[in-house]
């Protein structure tokens, strides 16, 4: 297996990845990114969030994590957070997913960061299973909020 850095070629197949997780996660609908959208995101003069793609040893794309900085004032250190994992079906149980996690945790050790984390739903227990066997702790006291459209919208008006 081979992990690298998505690049612009690989739009097509970034984008597959993200509503197969979509599909996965239960709400195609979600899914409403544009290729130009990700484009500009992943590819663009500043981009701010990153791919990484794992590949079988004959090329095929296997899977994905998609991830970002975020940052710790407590420790005063940044943190990559994982935004998506996801291998496809067929490839899954034969250490993709434990790959890209080993390859983020290097980056996050060279690179002097404080913590990987990320969220999982929490019906997803295949996954949550997966994260315990490798040590990743849940953080129940931490509830997460989200405002979005129209509450996002309403605030943004607010004064």
């Amino acid at each position: 297996m081979n992990i690298r850095r998505a690049v612009e070629a690989d739009l097509e197949i970034l984008d597959a990845f993200i509503r197969d997780l979509a599909h996965y996660e239960r709400a195609p609908e979600s899914a409403q990114a544009t290729p130009n959208q990700l484009r500009q995101s992943f590819f663009g003069p500043s981009p701010q969030v990153y791919c990484d793609l794992i590949e079988t040893d004959d090329g095929d794309a296997a899977g994905f994590a998609v991830w970002f900085l975020n940052y710790s004032t407590w420790t005063g250190t940044y943190v990559i957070y994982l935004e998506d994992l996801f291998v496809r079906p067929e490839y899954r149980g034969r250490g993709y997913g434990k790959a890209l996690l080993v390859h983020l945790a290097r980056e996050c050790v060279s690179q002097g960061y404080a913590r990987l984390q990320w969220s999982v739903l929490d019906w997803n227990t295949p996954s949550i299973d997966f994260y315990e066997s490798l040590g990743a702790q849940a953080q129940d006291e931490w509830t997460v909020y989200r405002l979005s459209a129209p509450a996002l919208q309403r605030v943004a008006g607010s004064s």
